[in-house]
């Protein structure tokens, strides 16, 4: 990947970790086993996410 698609792909993955996280806030007023489970899909994604970032901001560093 080149440093421009690699910008572009870190600001898609920060977008997505805005949405989960304004998710996780709404589920996290809920209460129950549904929202539990909910909860933990949502924090699984979001350190996914949290690591994809972080590797892509170091690929971009690299790529100077």
């Amino acid at each position: 990947m080149n440093k421009e698609a690699l910008i572009a792909r870190k600001h898609e993955v920060i977008a997505q970790m805005a949405r989960i996280r304004r998710e996780l806030a709404r589920e996290q007023r809920g209460a129950g086993k549904a929202h539990s489970r909910q909860r933990e899909r949502l924090e699984r994604q979001l350190e996914q996410l949290m690591a994809e970032e972080y590797r892509l901001r170091l690929l971009i560093d690299r790529s100077r």
